[in-house]
């Protein structure tokens, strides 16, 4: 696909309603075929604005920094498929200056730091394929880096192998909260992962198959909650479904990074359908001994289907219905309800 510039090209940045900036004015940018998403996201100039992102292909590095704060990016059309944003950097990638590799967060496709980001009907993907690349080891190749609070991702695929999701906070002590819905994510190891509050309602966790001879072939969680925050991962309504033998992956491992040792992770996956791609014996293992998983906020509860089955208990931490009652959006979320937008 020919990329140009957009803004220097004056070509399909198409602004309504661009007078000067009051309040209830509707300001909204169209990117199409060829233009640029980051060459809108630079044209906002205040808070509230739109940007429609028409069917097509964008293969691009997008990053929205946080004074673009209430920004919608989303779909022209409804499909999430319709619209794709993608790129290939991975954690061990060069960068063309020489100044060294990416990192896992540096490899995203798609990062805000934004407040009050909304993002809808869109595919975010980093399409970078170990195979290809068989001597790179670093081998993170993130989709989507959020990291303000009030963020709100509605009806977007996310697509990668390893670190596809994370969800971050602006600082170690922030607790900035987070709110997927209907989304659809897919990747193999560590691929909802961070640090935030981040709630994923009805949406679908798939996990792919991967050409390794061990198992487990990879991990769907690996939260890394501040000790201080009560709230972590939660899973509600949800399903995860596997392109890989059955039991092959486990649920979650617990991540304490070496910049937080204190970092005490915390998931709850409940009222969701769990399908045979996770181990139900063992569905929770260790990234580090020094850390091991029942000494963290793992829980389920009410979920159903072959990989919830609990045939060892330990292995399998329940809520209670009392303690079901506060793991919730609305206690997870707090004043913020974005659930209520319809």
């Amino acid at each position: 696909m020919r990329r140009r510039a957009l803004i220097s090209a004056g070509v399909g940045l198409v602004v309504a309603a661009a007078a000067p900036a009051h309040a209830g004015t509707r300001r909204v940018l169209h990117v199409r075929p060829g233009d640029s998403v980051q060459a809108a996201i630079d044209a906002v100039t205040g808070p509230g604005w739109t940007i429609v992102v028409h069917p097509g292909t964008y293969r691009e590095v997008v990053s929205i920094p946080a004074d673009k704060a209430e920004l919608t990016v989303r779909g022209a059309v409804r499909d999430p498929r319709a619209a794709v944003i993608v790129h290939d950097n991975a954690n061990g990638t060069q960068k063309p200056d020489g100044s060294g590799t990416y990192g896992t967060a540096g490899s995203a496709t798609f990062t805000s730091a934004a407040p009050g980001l909304t993002v809808r009907d869109l595919t975010l993907a980093n399409d970078w394929l170990r195979a290809d690349h068989p001597d790179i080891t670093g081998t993170q190749a993130v989709a989507a880096y959020t990291y303000g609070d009030r963020t709100h991702f509605e009806n977007v695929r996310l697509l990668a192998h390893q670190d596809t999701l994370f969800v971050e906070t602006t600082a170690l002590t922030a607790f900035d909260r987070q709110y997927f819905r209907r989304c659809y994510i897919e990747g193999d190891v560590d691929f909802v992962f961070g640090r935030a509050t981040a709630v994923f309602e009805e949406c679908h966790f798939h996990t792919l198959q991967r050409d390794v001879a061990f198992t487990p072939k990879g991990m769907v969680f690996a939260p890394s909650t501040a000790r201080a925050n009560p709230y972590g991962i939660l899973a509600v309504r949800s399903r995860i479904t596997s392109g890989a033998e059955d039991a092959a992956y486990k649920l979650a491992r617990p991540w304490v990074p070496s910049y937080e040792t204190t970092a005490w992770p915390s998931l709850v996956v409940r009222n969701s359908l769990i399908g045979p791609g996770i181990d139900p014996v063992a569905p929770y293992t260790n990234m580090r001994e020094a850390y091991p998983w029942q000494t963290m906020r793992f829980r389920e509860y009410a979920n159903s289907g072959p990989g919830a089955v609990i045939s060892a208990p330990d292995n399998r931490p329940q809520l209670t219905a009392e303690e079901a009652a506060v793991h919730t959006r609305r206690t997870y979320l707090g004043d913020w309800r974005p659930y209520e937008r319809r």
